[in-house]
């Protein structure tokens, strides 16, 4: 499987340095090519790698994801380019929009349509990193400097401080065709979730045809090791059953829209009613063991071996695998 380089996903540690710096030393053991780590309304996703770049000397480091409205693309930077520094270069900045019930109700700025925002927080943030000049931008969502309604006009263009590092690959959360487009155009990556090897086309081939060398694909792939393949598939489920169900409205969720798009139309409306209806246990027992098995890793490593191959028939160059239980790492890094 040297075609694809294997990342893991630290979701879940939260708090616990010892954990944390643990399993990244057992990461970087066991062969992975990278760390991630992601924010809802928790933990952040840059913190925890400061951690991890320090008792690290070969993992890279990525975000998967910050939420870009939680930031400004300057105040991004900032902390991207302290990243490259501390860990010597090994950063990845993965970045994504969130969806509105996090952006405005826990951010409490308001959510601007994916597309035009992330096109110019990445204009942005590729002069920042740059620090080759004054940072000034003008566009409908960010202007730098700012000279808007409540401005002091005592605004002025600056540069960076720090060493500026142009080359910090930029990877973008996208999941609508349009920002996957978008993604494709302008950003060095895609960082989708609930990615299906088999279906993927359904959703995005046509912007993904356009996608130049270089481009990189890595999603969050989710996996459980066991010898009772039911018993594995019921581990994942409530995940996939919470994307579905409930990261979003009935009008706006990203993860149904997507799962819709690959053919489970049915199914992505069942899981959505069960869970906005209070039923969890409902909807995830409504994901059915074909979504289950698309979206997911489970079972016996044998079976997860013949399970890759359908992953090695894409664009993906890394798969950020998120186990179930940490005891998975090594077993999983054995199939590399």
């Amino acid at each position: 499987m040297s075609e694809i380089a294997l990342g893991l996903s630290l979701a879940g540690i939260h708090g616990d340095v010892a954990s944390l710096v643990a399993v990244a030393r057992r990461a970087e053991q066991a062969g992975y090519d990278s760390v991630w780590t992601g924010e809802a309304w928790g933990s952040d996703a840059f913190t925890p790698l400061a951690a991890v770049a320090a008792v690290t000397s070969r993992l890279r480091l990525g975000t998967a994801i910050a939420q870009m409205p939680a930031r400004t693309p300057a105040m991004t930077a900032m902390t991207a380019l302290t990243l490259q520094q501390l860990s010597e270069g090994r950063f990845v900045l993965g970045i994504g929009a969130s969806g509105p019930q996090v952006v405005e109700g826990w951010h409490g700025v308001p959510y601007h349509p994916p597309v035009p925002m992330t096109r110019e927080y990445l204009a942005v943030l590729r002069k920042a990193l740059a620090g080759k000049e004054r940072l000034e931008f003008s566009g409908s969502i960010y202007q730098v400097p700012y000279t808007g309604p409540g401005s002091t006009g005592q605004g002025r263009p600056l540069r960076t401080t720090l060493p500026g590092a142009p080359d910090t690959p930029i990877l973008v959360a996208a999941l609508g065709p349009k920002n996957v487009a978008m993604t494709v155009a302008e950003a060095d990556g895609l960082l989708p979730y609930l990615w299906s090897p088999t279906r993927w086309r359904d959703a995005w081939g046509d912007a993904l045809a356009k996608a130049p060398d270089g481009f990189q694909v890595a999603p969050t792939v989710l996996a459980c090791v066991g010898d009772d393949l039911d018993a594995c598939r019921d581990q994942v489920r409530p995940r996939i059953a919470l994307h579905i169900g409930g990261m979003g409205s009935k009008s706006k969720n990203f993860y149904a829209a997507l799962v819709a798009r690959y053919g489970y139309v049915d199914e992505a409306n069942r899981i959505q009613d069960l869970y906005l209806g209070g039923d969890r246990a409902g909807a995830c027992a409504a994901v059915p063991d074909e979504l289950v098995d698309d979206l997911a890793l489970v079972g016996p490593l044998a079976r997860i071996a013949d399970q890759l191959a359908a992953w090695r028939d894409g664009p993906v160059t890394t798969m950020i695998i998120e186990p179930t239980d940490l005891t998975m790492v090594e077993p999983i890094a054995s199939l590399w």
